[in-house]
């Protein structure tokens, strides 16, 4: 009988060589399924619950999780770090978007509309940050989760449209997404035993929601974004994640290790329902939540295959390819 430390089939360690592979191949496997057979997973109870409706709740408990890791020695580094993917992934390129929209208006360029590229832009898939700077980062790299908690979903759509008199700002939701990573904090620096508690939770938890956010995704719905969808999402990864890259060598110093922003060049599993939030709140934009739905479609799974690429890629011309040990304080 195989123990902890074999395996028949390396499952689990085929997956951790590939760069984000926590959650690119649980993601694909869900969108598989999610197509081909959309009904398979709603027979209920405990299969229903974990396999289709868990990605909520599994990444909020990767919220907390994450967020007791970070140390009163760290919080400084990871708030420097969580700000500058922000800046770079969210902020920037949100304002470069409606400076454009400014220009050329709603219907913006070669087909991809203004709310199609905010919603592809501005929000990065966090689980898939976890998976490559849980290998190759370190706390403030894996701290830095929190920006994925902010710009996922409709929050940045919405503020930037809102910049331009459109949309609400959902405040409220904002608060919701940081709680369980304060709380987390606060747990993490009370009590150090919890901290070493739940540092597995990222390996546990990533394959589970990346399958369930996976079963959402209908691989008809990237097909009929058709080629605007992917170049979309071909270039969302050099663009935002350069930014990001840039962002680590230039205001955070980090050398080698700026390859790490590539991973942050990704387009959110939850950025699919963004069009029709957008549309909800301003109706204007309903004639584009159809193309934009597909688009992100597509951006979700181009970004996931090509952000830890390029981010691996980065790495290893930089010498820093190396999986790296958990340097975060022992328990108290």
């Amino acid at each position: 009988m195989p123990n902890g430390d074999t395996a028949v089939v390396p499952l689990f360690r085929t997956m951790k060589r590939l760069p984000g592979g926590l959650m690119l191949i649980p993601l694909v496997l869900g969108s598989l399924i999610g197509t081909l057979a959309p009904g398979a997973l709603d027979i209920g109870s405990f299969t229903t619950a974990l396999f289709k409706d868990s990605a909520l709740p599994l990444i909020a408990l990767l919220i907390f999780a994450t967020g007791t890791q970070v140390t009163l020695r760290t919080g400084g580094p990871v708030l420097a770090t969580t700000g500058v993917v922000l800046l770079c992934k969210s902020i920037v390129p949100g304002a470069a978007i409606v400076a454009l929209g400014a220009v050329v208006g709603p219907d913006g360029i070669l087909g991809v509309s203004i709310l199609a590229l905010l919603t592809a832009a501005t929000n990065a898939n966090g689980g898939l940050w976890l998976a490559v700077t849980g290998q190759y980062g370190d706390e403030r790299d894996r701290g830095a989760y929190i920006a994925g908690a902010v710009n996922d979903g409709p929050f940045f759509a919405l503020l930037f449209l809102g910049a331009s008199g459109l949309g609400e700002i959902p405040l409220l939701a904002l608060l919701a997404a940081i709680v369980p990573f304060l709380l987390g904090v606060l747990v993490g620096n009370l009590d150090g035993q919890w901290r070493a508690t739940l540092r597995p939770v990222p390996d546990i938890v990533i394959p589970f929601f990346a399958f369930a956010l996976g079963t959402g995704i209908d691989l008809g719905d990237v097909a009929s974004g058709g080629l605007t969808g992917i170049v979309l999402g071909v270039l969302i990864t050099p663009v935002t994640g350069g930014l990001v890259y840039l962002g680590y060598r230039l205001l955070l110093r980090r050398g080698a290790e700026s390859g790490l922003g590539f991973a942050a060049g990704t387009t959110s599993g939850n950025s699919i329902a963004t069009p029709a939030i957008v549309a909800s709140a301003d109706p204007a934009f309903g004639p584009y939540v159809g193309a934009a739905t597909s688009q992100a479609a597509a951006c979700v799974l181009v970004t996931a295959v090509l952000a830890p690429t390029l981010a691996s890629w980065a790495l290893k011309r930089g010498g820093a390819l190396t999986p790296r040990q958990d340097t975060s304080e022992a328990p108290a």
